[in-house]
C-alpha cells in the first residue's frame, strides 16, 4: 500500500513538473510576442511605411492576441479546466489572426461593398473582431466597458423602437459592421489611432525609465526635499507622485509604487491608515495631469482638438501645479491638526541629485522637443533612445540586454488595456457620429441646467463620475469629449478649455466613492478601510473639481488672455482652494468655529456666480479671513516664545 502511494506521488510530481515547464515555455512565448510588438511599433513610428488604414487593424489584432495569451480565461493553473481554457485562449488568438488577415487584405479602393454589401468572409471577420474586442475589454478593463459599448450598439440597431424624442433610424447588422470595422469612424478611428502610436511609445518610454531606477530616484528626491518639514512623508508622497506621473500611465500603478514606501512612513509618523491611503491616491491621480507626460487622454486631446501637444502641455502647467498645491495644503492642515513632527533624512538633496540627476535628462529632452514642435510620436522614440544612452552615465542605472528586453515586454503589456479600451471607445464614438445622439444629450443637459453653466458643470461632473466607475480614464474622457464638449462650446468656452475641463473631470473616478480604484489600491497597501480611504482621497483631490470650474470662469488656460488676467485667475484659484480646504478641515492656524467655516465656504460660489462683478466681495471676505488668522498665529507664537 505505501509503495502504491509513493508511486502515485512520484507520478503527480512528474506531471506537475511537466505542467510548470509548459507554463514557463508559454510565458517565454508571450514575452517574445510582446517584445516583437514593441519592436514593430518603434519600426512603424520611424518609417510609417504602413498606412493607418492597415496599421490600426494589425495593431489591434496583435493586442488582442497578447491579451488572450497573457490574461487567461482561467488564471488558476490547478483548476481542472485550466488546460481546456488555455486551448480556448489559443483558439481566440487564431481567430484574431484570421481577422487581421482579412482586414489587411480588404480592398478599400473597390467600393462595390458600399453598394452590394460585404463578402461573407469579411462580415464574419468583422463580427468576430467586435466579439473578440468585447472579450478583451472584459478581461483587461471590466464588464462596464463591455456593457456601455453594447448599449450604444443596441441603440444603433434598435433605435427605431424608442420614444420619439430619442428614436433614430435603425441600422442593419451588416451596416453596423461595415461602419464600425470597415471604416475609420468606429473601432479603427482616431481614439485607437492615437493609442496605437503616441500613447504606446510613451508607455514604452515609462517602462524604460522604470528599469533604470528612475522611480527610486524620484521618491528619494521627494523625501530629501520634503522630509524635513511637518508631515514630510505625506508631502514627499505628493511630490514623488508628480514625478512618477512621467513614468506610469496609471494612477493605480502610481499609488502602489510610491505607496509601498510612503504609506508605511506616513502611518509611522501618526497619520491614520485611511488618511495615508487617501493622500497617496490623491497624489498619484495628479500624476495623470502633470506635464510633460500626462495621461494617455492628453494625446487623444491633441488629436481631437487639432492643437499641438506642446500647447496642451503649456496650458496644463499652471492647473497641475495648483492641484498639487491643493493636495499639499490639505496634507499640511492634517499634519498641523494631528500635531505631527518632522522626520530626519540621512541624504541631502544634493547627494540624491548627484547620484541620479541623469534620470532627468530624458525628461528635459522630450520637454524641449515637444516645445519646439516635434511630433509626440517621434519625441517618444527619441526619449526612449535618450534613456538608454543616459543610463550608461552611471553604473547603477546601466541597462543590460535582459533589462532592455524586459522594458520592451513591460511596455507592450502595460499598453494592452489602453488599446483595448480605446478600440471599444471607438465603437461609442462611431455610434455618436452615426446616430447624432450627442446633439440630443447636449440639448437635454442644456434644458435641465436652465442655461446655467455652473449647473451644467455639476451635471457633467456627475456623468464623469458615473462613467469613471467602470471605464478607464482615457475611455471616460473620449466618451465625455464626444458628448459634452459641443455643449461647453455653446456656453462660449474655447475648444481647449472645454477639453481640459472634461479631461480633468474624467480623472475624478479614481478618488471618488463608491468606486475609487486608486483609493482602494492605497487602502490595500495601508491595510485600511477602502470606503473611508476613498472619502479621504475625495477630500484631498478636491482640486479635480475646483480647478475645472475655475477654468470655465477665469482665464486660467486661455492663451489669448492678457497676462494680468492670467495672474488674477491663478490668485483667485489659490484663494478658492485655500477657502475650501479650511472649510472642510475646520483648521487653519488653529481650529475654526463652524459658523466661520460656513461663511468662508459660502464666499466661494459667490466669487463665481455673483452678477455685476460683485464676486470680488467674496474674494475680499476670504482674503481678510486669511490675513486675520495669520496675524493671530503670529501673535500666539510671540506669546509662546
Amino acid at each position: 500500500m505505501p509503495q502504491i502511494s509513493d508511486s502515485n506521488t512520484s507520478v503527480t510530481k512528474n506531471n506537475n513538473k511537466k505542467v510548470d515547464k509548459n507554463i514557463s515555455l508559454f510565458g517565454h512565448f508571450i514575452a517574445f510576442v510582446a517584445i516583437c510588438l514593441s519592436i514593430f511599433q518603434i519600426w512603424q513610428g520611424l518609417h510609417s511605411s504602413i498606412s493607418a488604414t492597415y496599421f490600426r487593424p494589425i495593431h489591434l489584432s496583435w493586442v488582442l492576441i497578447l491579451i488572450f495569451l497573457h490574461t487567461p480565461l482561467i488564471k488558476n493553473c490547478e483548476h481542472r479546466l485550466f488546460i481546456p481554457a488555455r486551448l480556448f485562449d489559443i483558439f481566440l488568438s487564431l481567430v484574431a489572426l484570421f481577422c487581421a488577415y482579412r482586414m489587411y487584405h480588404f480592398d478599400y479602393n473597390d467600393i462595390d461593398y458600399l453598394f452590394y454589401g460585404l463578402k461573407p468572409e469579411d462580415l464574419y471577420a468583422g463580427t468576430a473582431l467586435v466579439i473578440l474586442l468585447m472579450e478583451a475589454c472584459r478581461r483587461t478593463v471590466g464588464w462596464i466597458m463591455v456593457f456601455i459599448s453594447l448599449l450604444f450598439l443596441s441603440y444603433s440597431a434598435f433605435g427605431d423602437l424608442l420614444p420619439s424624442g430619442i428614436a433614430i433610424k435603425a441600422y442593419s447588422f451588416e451596416e453596423l459592421i461595415q461602419f464600425q470595422i470597415f471604416s475609420s469612424n468606429g473601432v479603427f478611428g482616431s481614439a485607437l489611432g492615437i493609442a496605437a502610436t503616441t500613447v504606446f511609445i510613451f508607455v514604452l518610454f515609462g517602462a524604460f525609465l522604470e528599469v533604470t531606477g528612475a522611480g527610486k530616484f524620484f521618491i528619494d528626491l521627494s523625501f530629501a526635499i520634503a522630509g524635513k518639514y511637518r508631515g514630510g512623508p505625506a508631502k514627499a508622497a505628493v511630490l514623488a507622485s508628480a514625478g512618477l506621473g512621467s513614468i506610469s500611465g496609471s494612477a493605480i500603478a502610481n499609488t502602489v509604487t510610491t505607496g509601498s514606501i510612503t504609506i508605511p512612513m506616513m502611518k509611522k509618523l501618526g497619520y491614520k491608515p485611511e488618511q495615508a491611503a487617501g493622500i497617496e491616491a490623491a497624489a498619484s491621480t495628479g500624476g495623470q495631469i502633470m506635464p510633460p507626460i500626462m495621461g494617455a487622454g492628453a494625446f487623444v486631446m491633441a488629436q481631437f482638438t487639432g492643437l499641438p501637444y506642446s500647447q496642451i502641455m503649456l496650458a496644463s502647467i499652471a492647473p497641475a501645479i495648483l492641484y498639487f498645491f491643493c493636495t499639499i495644503f490639505y496634507v499640511h492642515l492634517m499634519a498641523c491638526k494631528l500635531n505631527l513632527k518632522t522626520v530626519s533624512r540621512t541624504q541631502a538633496t544634493w547627494e540624491v541629485m548627484k547620484e541620479g540627476a541623469h534620470h532627468l535628462i530624458p525628461l528635459v529632452i522630450i520637454t524641449l522637443l515637444l516645445m519646439i514642435g516635434y511630433s509626440p510620436l517621434m519625441v517618444g522614440i527619441i526619449g526612449c533612445a535618450a534613456i538608454i544612452i543616459t543610463s550608461f552615465l552611471r553604473k547603477e542605472s546601466r541597462i543590460n540586454i535582459q533589462q532592455f528586453f524586459e522594458a520592451l515586454k513591460s511596455g507592450a503589456l502595460m499598453a494592452l488595456p489602453i488599446s483595448a479600451a480605446c478600440g471599444a471607445a471607438g465603437i461609442i464614438v462611431g455610434v455618436v457620429g452615426q446616430t447624432g445622439i450627442g446633439l440630443q444629450f447636449t440639448q437635454f443637459v442644456m434644458d435641465f441646467s436652465g442655461g446655467s453653466m455652473f449647473i451644467a458643470l455639476l451635471l457633467i461632473s456627475l456623468v464623469a463620475l458615473v462613467l469613471g466607475m467602470g471605464l478607464p480614464v482615457t475611455a471616460a474622457y473620449i466618451v465625455l469629449a464626444i458628448m459634452v464638449v459641443p455643449m461647453l462650446g455653446d456656453f462660449g468656452l474655447p475648444v481647449l478649455t472645454a477639453h481640459l475641463i472634461v479631461f480633468w473631470l474624467s480623472q475624478t473616478s479614481n478618488v471618488t466613492p463608491p468606486i475609487a480604484l486608486a483609493a482602494f489600491a492605497g487602502a490595500g497597501v495601508a491595510n485600511a478601510n477602502p470606503v473611508k480611504s476613498s472619502i479621504e482621497a475625495f477630500k484631498l483631490a478636491g482640486g479635480l473639481f475646483i480647478i475645472p470650474i475655475m477654468m470655465a470662469y477665469t482665464d486660467l488656460v486661455d492663451f489669448n488672455a492678457p497676462l494680468l488676467s492670467f495672474v488674477m485667475a491663478i490668485a483667485e484659484t489659490l484663494v478658492v482652494i485655500i477657502a475650501v480646504a479650511i472649510s472642510v478641515e475646520g483648521f487653519f492656524t488653529r481650529k475654526i468655529p463652524i459658523i466661520t467655516r460656513l461663511v468662508v465656504f459660502a464666499a466661494v460660489p459667490w466669487i463665481l456666480l455673483s452678477p455685476f462683478d460683485f464676486g470680488y466681495l467674496g474674494l475680499v471676505v476670504i482674503v481678510l479671513f486669511i490675513i486675520k488668522e495669520l496675524r493671530v498665529s503670529k501673535s500666539l507664537d510671540k506669546v509662546e516664545h
